[in-house]
């Protein structure tokens, strides 16, 4: 293990890493909260301030996979559609089968400069939480709360506000609802079969009305459907706890750009072709696990580097005055002061083998 390895590894990297996240987000939070009398005068100038808000807090995440870890991201995709990616508002359809997966979501938005303004469908609890909630609260992101009955007048609404919005986003979804897992996936094919439907073997029963109501109500607003596939190289699992020990995983994604014309507008004709997105979904996974890719060509978007610069802004930004207040506080004679200080760093090392 390197040095600069074993660095990324220690217990207090981690703590620094969750100090700054916390507290600039706080303060960000703040921030988004000072910009609610601007959307009394100018709606769409508080749209734009809250885009670029947004965009310190989340694109600190994504330099947790990029720059910390060191994470790769290849993209196969076709490449008369590649120039589109970022200049048109999407509906983007992402597998769920990862601890990060979204992480790699947002990084997919990162690379095409819409990270800020992505948008997803999230449980009504979560507009409660500091920091993500609350950042996603100004961002108007759709809050449901698995009533379908509500959700639907809900979703349809949240959705119908955004046609005027004055940057391009894409809305991420999730159409399996949760995170695959053995049993889960047991439990889905068991509907799967009870309701004469195709089996999967990678993914779970997509749930076709959220589906539907998304797509119905961004037809004229949204161009198109980005079906996407991720899966990770040697068949490895990473975790958010990988990442922040510098762990350096090689995510693989397949993005397809489906026209939002081509869906089918009526109900049960939507739910059937949803369901059989998800078998030629299920196919591609097939197909990676065969042969360790992606069917098409590789395009290779670029990293930027201004999540790096927002991260190490709000790094040197909060952690100078910390540092100021640990030198006074050592400076200041104090045994128990200095005693206390370097327990601390002593124990540091050791706490990643009690997590």
């Amino acid at each position: 293990m390197g040095l600069l390895q074993l660095l990324k590894s220690q217990f207090l990297c981690h703590l620094i890493i969750c100090y700054v996240f916390l507290v600039s987000g706080l303060i960000i939070n703040l921030l988004q909260l000072c910009t609610l009398p601007v959307w009394l005068v100018s709606k769409q100038l508080a749209r734009r301030i809250n885009i670029r808000l947004a965009y310190c807090i989340s694109s600190q995440m994504v330099a947790i996979l990029e720059w910390w870890s060191g994470t790769e991201c290849t993209l196969y995709t076709d490449p008369k559609s590649y120039p589109l990616y970022g200049k048109e508002n999407a509906i983007v359809v992402l597998n769920h089968a990862f601890e990060i997966d979204f992480l790699c979501g947002w990084t997919f938005c990162e690379r095409f400069g819409v990270l800020g303004s992505s948008k997803v469908l999230a449980k009504k609890q979560l507009a409660y939480v500091p920091i993500i909630g609350w950042m996603w609260y100004f961002l108007e992101i759709v809050f449901c709360k698995r009533k379908w009955e509500e959700d639907r007048r809900t979703v349809n609404e949240s959705l119908e506000k955004l046609r005027d919005y004055p940057e391009n986003f894409w809305f991420l979804l999730y159409c399996e609802g949760t995170r695959f897992t053995p049993k889960k996936h047991q439990v889905s094919m068991q509907v799967a079969e009870s309701k004469g439907l195709s089996k999967l073997k990678y993914h779970l029963l997509p749930r076709t009305k959220g589906f539907w109501v998304t797509v119905q109500s961004l037809r004229g607003t949204a161009a198109a459907v980005y079906d996407s596939t991720l899966n990770f190289r040697n068949n490895e699992m990473p975790t958010l706890l990988g990442l922040l020990n510098g762990k350096k995983y090689h995510a693989d994604l397949y993005v397809r750009r489906i026209p939002l014309e081509l869906i089918p507008e009526d109900e049960k004709e939507c739910a059937e072709w949803l369901h059989k997105l998800y078998q030629e979904k299920d196919s591609f996974q097939e197909h990676y696990a065969k042969t360790g890719r992606f069917p098409g060509p590789i395009m290779s978007p670029p990293r930027r580097p201004w999540s790096l610069i927002n991260w190490l802004f709000w790094s040197c930004l909060l952690l100078y005055p910390l540092g100021l207040l640990l030198t006074q506080l050592i400076s200041s004679g104090s045994v128990f002061t200095i005693v206390a200080s370097v327990a601390v760093c002593s124990a540091a090392p050791f706490c990643p083998n009690v997590t």
